[in-house]
């Protein structure tokens, strides 16, 4: 007798490293391209393009691990904060606690019997674990980790930032822009399709939000920069 498996996959697990990587790489790609663009509108020279690329590159990838870092670590500072209060009411009130976890059970369709056995059981196991997980909402998977999520948006910056930085080493002054809207809207194109694809959701929904984005930026730039050229 034959036997299958069903195996899902889920991508939740993730989020963090996920969410981190995209913000870093399509902020990369789309505010140095677009402060390049606008550069370029303004005619400057091509010492001062390249040397503007690499300022970009170098301050954003340490502005976006510096405020990743700090906000991820006030999470976890909140999570930590919410660990100790649950504790301490799991060794001062372990009765309402444990009518709480019941209840919990029970909102979610077990019946009275049912969710006090199961709730009785996962204190047993551990009860700090079952209410962070049931109460609160964090998990090991969850737990934010403000160093991952640093060095994940410092690396993913630099990624992003390094294509328009080395475009405008190797291009002309006066094709600059044309070449860096052209792989913008490419390297956007396969940024919004790979996030999608490692997150399990629809791919062109992705690839379309961050392209008309990214042709807005670029749009923008090249405008403002235009209008400081005639006015400068």
């Amino acid at each position: 007798m034959s036997q299958s498996w069903h195996v899902e996959k889920h991508f939740s697990n993730r989020n963090n490293w996920l969410r981190a990587g995209v913000l870093g790489a399509n902020d990369g790609l789309i505010s140095t391209a677009s402060l390049l663009m606008g550069m370029a509108a303004a005619d400057p020279n091509h010492h001062t393009l390249l040397l503007t690329g690499i300022a970009a590159l170098i301050s954003g990838a340490a502005s976006m691990a510096a405020g990743e870092y700090v906000s991820v670590s006030s999470q976890r500072d909140t999570e930590a904060a919410d660990l100790r209060k649950e504790m301490d009411s799991l060794i001062k009130y372990p009765e309402v606690e444990l009518e709480e976890l019941t209840d919990i059970y029970r909102q979610r369709g077990l019946d009275e019997t049912l969710a006090k056995r199961v709730a009785e059981a996962m204190t047993k196991h551990n009860a700090l674990e079952a209410h962070a997980r049931e109460e609160i909402g964090i998990t090991e998977v969850s737990k934010a980790n403000p160093i991952q999520a640093a060095l994940a948006s410092a690396f993913a910056f630099s990624c992003g930032a390094l294509m328009p930085v080395l475009l405008s080493l190797l291009s002309s002054t006066l094709w600059l822009m044309a070449v860096l809207a052209i792989t913008t809207i490419v390297g956007l194109s396969i940024l919004g399709c790979l996030s999608a694809h490692l997150g399990g959701a629809p791919k062109r929904p992705a690839v379309i939000r961050i392209v008309i984005l990214g042709i807005l930026a670029l749009a923008f730039t090249s405008i403002i920069g235009r209008i400081m050229r005639i006015i400068i």
